[in-house]
């Protein structure tokens, strides 16, 4: 875990220090948005071409290293830790590459994100899903439903789920890369049919589960919360 920790760090150093490097480069207004088509549709100044993703990287990495301080249920995280950690660090990965494209695509090296995203989206969704069917009940992370959250049985069954149906839209979103005029409506609409399909499936599963008798498993003080 300490080895992600510092792999995420020094990915975040390095996207900082490349948008340093970039910055004097960089146009008055840097392209930081594309349309559907692949169109850019978006601008921002130089130094926020330049510093936004690495920040929001730096901001995300704090944020997620804070979520089992403070979560009630962190002794759950505990069961996924590893996990966790390795999906910390292919963010990291994941926002340092797209900043290198759009430093590069400012810069005048264009390579299309119709070609590129469906394959990053693709790589990210694979590891969620996987990552899923070990995810334990807690507040910040995983399919978060009021039945979900109710019932111990009802979040792992909707997490088995859920995490195949994440791992299916990731190959399909990579596939889509064949077809990149419609490659971002595809990987968008994936992810919407994925998480609203786990949503859905986590409320037949409570009602499932409540029809045999069993009531539900209301939420209680773990025991590091009584330390």
């Amino acid at each position: 875990m300490e080895t992600e920790k510092i792999a995420s760090i020094s990915l975040i150093i390095i996207s900082f220090a490349l948008g340093l490097y970039a910055y004097p480069m960089l146009p008055e207004s840097v392209a930081s948005h594309w349309g559907l088509e692949g169109e850019v549709n978006g601008y921002l100044p130089a130094f926020w071409g330049a510093f936004l993703i690495p920040l929001l990287s730096a901001g995300l990495f704090t944020l997620f290293l804070v979520i089992p301080i403070i979560d009630p249920l962190r002794a759950n995280i505990e069961g996924f830790r590893a996990d966790y950690h390795r999906f910390i660090l292919v963010m990291a990965l994941f926002l340092s590459l797209v900043h290198i494209q759009m430093l590069l695509w400012n810069l005048g090296t264009q390579i299309s994100f119709n070609l590129t995203m469906p394959i990053l989206m693709g790589g990210l969704f694979l590891l969620l899903g996987d990552m899923l069917g070990r995810v334990k009940r807690n507040w910040f992370i995983g399919i978060r439903t009021p039945w979900t959250m109710s019932n111990d049985i009802v979040w792992e069954k909707t997490h088995k789920f859920g995490g195949k149906a994440f791992k299916a839209a990731g190959i399909l979103a990579v596939v889509s890369v064949i077809l990149p005029a419609y490659a971002f409506i595809i990987v968008i609409g994936l992810v919407i049919v994925a998480a609203l399909g786990a949503s859905a499936y986590s409320y037949f599963a409570y009602a499932e589960l409540m029809k045999s008798g069993k009531k539900p498993l209301r939420i209680q003080k773990e025991k590091s919360m009584a330390e």
